[in-house]
């Protein structure tokens, strides 16, 4: 496989870049690097993986100090100009689209980087696989996606119409522009939903970040609806080794597919979704005590509403995971919030 890996100084990226080439694959990864969150972040990302700082410029590809099969590339995935002019410089065989602009509360904020980067940018991705013929393309979709649904565990046979925010929305555009590309030109595609990942190298903008430097500094922490949260929280190192095993085995047309009563996450098209979660929700509450003791420090707390764009549970139902692949994630808790803490002690000091 020649895998081009959109998103690659990003956190799941950046882990995902890793996998693939430590397992003998050619990958060539694309970042905008902009500056929705530290950019010195994910220059570190970059260097961690053999691309020297002083090397990066817009439009250049850039081979890797560590490893020959890893090549990175600075661009937009909303330039479909420089998009297609990659793809028939490289001939992929694979292409995984992590790239987009993140975050639920800033999409309140700020709508059209949303537009621009998560539906333009994703258009343009299924072009370029369509007219170059790419074997499977897996996409990054969000558990952002079940919105007001209240029915747990959510599973992807469940009604995903009534988001909460534009992010929200943006990913659910994304799947059904995957089905249509699926039905109409025969592309295989993929969508993981994934349940918020946490680990080494995260996004500041992260409500874990956000907690580890704020008790480090011995200020309070903001806790929404008063704790009275549960999140499915996923350790990076299990979602990457999801996406790394959906990868390798392309969706086929699923001839039993049964119209009258559809299964929203499989198609008489190459096209399926599944959820990657850790499949045990936590209270809020029981996740910031785990920080705490991780960092031997017990959090000052600030009790707050419910904000704008979020949803009080999320729960993964894996089951199509671990039928279709045999995969489900294995990290607890405690272990992933150890590595987590002694990755940002190491990176950014006791500060």
């Amino acid at each position: 496989m020649k895998i081009l890996l959109t998103g690659t100084a990003g956190f799941i990226g950046f882990h995902l870049a890793n996998r693939l080439v430590a397992a003998g694959y050619e990958v060539v990864g694309l970042d905008s690097i902009n500056n929705y969150y530290d950019v010195s972040l994910k220059i570190a990302r970059l260097e961690e993986a053999g691309i020297p700082r002083n090397a990066v410029a817009y439009g250049e590809l850039i081979q890797s100090t560590k490893n020959p099969n890893y090549h990175f590339i600075q661009e937009e995935v909303a330039d479909l100009a420089a998009l297609q002019n990659l793809f028939r410089a490289h001939q992929f065989t694979h292409v995984v689209h992590l790239a987009a602009q993140a975050g639920v509360r800033y999409s309140i904020k700020n709508p059209g980087a949303y537009v621009q980067s998560n539906i333009v940018g994703f258009s343009n991705i299924l072009e370029c696989c369509r007219h170059q013929q790419i074997e499977h393309l897996v996409y990054a979709s969000s558990s952002s996606v079940y919105g007001l649904n209240e029915q747990v565990p959510f599973s992807t046979s469940d009604n995903v119409d009534h988001p909460v925010s534009l992010y929200a929305a943006t990913k659910k555009s994304n799947e059904l522009m995957a089905h249509a590309y699926s039905h109409l030109y025969d592309l295989p595609t993929t969508g993981l939903r994934f349940f918020t990942v946490y680990g080494p190298w995260g996004r500041p903008d992260m409500a874990y970040f956000l907690f580890i430097k704020a008790i480090l500094a011995g200020e309070p922490i903001k806790v929404f609806n008063d704790g009275l949260m549960q999140r499915d929280f996923t350790y990076v190192d299990d979602i990457v080794e999801g996406i790394y095993q959906v990868l390798t085995q392309a969706p086929t047309r699923q001839h039993d597919w049964n119209a009258q009563h559809p299964d929203p996450a499989s198609s008489p098209a190459p096209y399926r979704i599944y959820n990657i979660g850790a499949g045990q929700p936590v209270g809020l509450l029981d996740f910031i005590l785990n920080i705490e003791q991780a960092l031997g420090q017990t959090a000052e707390k600030i009790f707050l509403p419910m904000q704008p764009g979020d949803v009080v549970t999320t729960f993964a139902d894996t089951t199509a995971l671990e039928r279709d692949f045999g995969y489900k994630p294995q990290t607890q808790l405690a272990e992933g919030i150890a590595q987590t803490v002694g990755w940002y002690l190491g990176y950014y000091g006791n500060k």
